[in-house]
């Protein structure tokens, strides 16, 4: 296919992964806000703004590794074409519609990984996985909330140790303060890496019509597009999953939400430069329920966290199903 010809097909499937993009920041601020709205120390239409901001800079402080992974990774490049890149598109945005229509925090990025597999698969057969890169991305499943939670654990001890001399409302005047600087720096995690998911989509698909010569990179107005709609879909907010994420787990005081944000973000930080595509959602709810059990363990609402957890698990495969059936859908036209 010439690639002149196929232009209004790819402006087209780059508008859809702009709308994955947008419905990500949508369906995932929750991951940015939860904490610093629980808490009260913002409004939510402050906090949403405040995180969009730090969710569009992200780009000035990671590389593309996340893109690169997404892009090169997950299925061989060799078998991408436009109708590959829409089933996998279409799988992740149904499933991120279901469930934040119903208020489930589940993770957009292995939404996407769920559809590119399921998409290639469809197309090929297995012999389209890359599996190193589909092992390292579903042993952070597993991997980000532990990390999460025990990073988040380890700073509520320390913190209570440094300020165990301190009054609870100097306590709670610090860390209300403190909560802003932890916002911004799980915002920037989040940008950083859920929105170089998309910017890996659209440089692929760039790179199979040929847009893109003989080298995979990912042009700077792709990088700005995806940052920007990521960035506008956290200012439209979810607020059904804010009040899952900020409130059902388990209740937050300041210092709680500074801990479960940092520690957070420390995760998001290491996987980003690693490029390890992990999901945001996963990362801070670990955390969360790490600063909970640090107060006491029947402070966290494990029913609740159980069936999050049963959400992740099938979020990989149901993408998959669905993008398949549009890979063999579209395949009839």
């Amino acid at each position: 296919m010439e690639a002149t010809l196929a232009f209004p097909l790819l402006a087209g499937l780059i508008g859809v992964a702009l709308f994955f993009d947008f419905l990500n920041g949508l369906h995932d601020a929750a991951n940015s806000i939860a904490t610093i709205v629980s808490t009260r120390v913002l409004r939510p239409q402050y906090a949403v703004f405040w995180a969009a901001f730090f969710n569009f800079i992200a780009f000035l402080f990671f590389g593309l590794h996340v893109a690169e992974t997404i892009g090169k990774g997950i299925i061989d490049p060799a078998i991408i074409t436009p109708p590959v890149i829409f089933a996998a598109l279409m799988g992740a945005i149904i499933w991120n519609i279901v469930t934040w229509i119903f208020g489930i925090p589940s993770s957009s990025s292995h939404a996407l990984v769920g559809g590119l597999i399921g998409a290639g698969v469809a197309k090929t057969g297995v012999s389209a996985i890359v599996f190193s890169g589909v092992f390292k991305t579903v042993l952070a499943i597993f991997m980000s909330p532990m990390i999460g939670f025990l990073l988040a654990l380890f700073l509520v001890l320390v913190v209570t140790w440094l300020f165990v001399r301190q009054t609870p409302f100097a306590v709670d005047k610090s860390f209300r303060i403190l909560q802003f600087v932890s916002a911004s720096m799980y915002s920037l995690g989040h940008g950083g890496n859920d929105a170089q998911k998309t910017m890996g989509i659209i440089a692929v698909l760039l790179y199979s019509q040929g847009y893109l010569g003989s080298t995979f990179q990912v042009p700077l107005w792709v990088v700005i597009s995806c940052q920007t709609a990521m960035a506008l879909g956290t200012l439209f907010g979810g607020w059904r999953i804010v009040h899952t994420m900020g409130s059902k787990i388990t209740k937050l005081n300041p210092m709680q939400g500074f801990c479960a944000e940092t520690g957070g973000a420390l995760t998001l930080f290491g996987a980003t430069w690693l490029g390890i595509p992990v999901s945001t959602t996963h990362t801070i709810t670990g955390a969360i329920v790490g600063v909970g059990a640090a107060k006491r363990v029947s402070a966290v609402r494990w029913g609740l966290a159980s069936n999050i957890l049963i959400a992740w698990i099938i979020t990989l495969p149901s993408a998959a199903l669905i993008s398949a059936a549009f890979y063999f859908v579209t395949s009839l036209f």
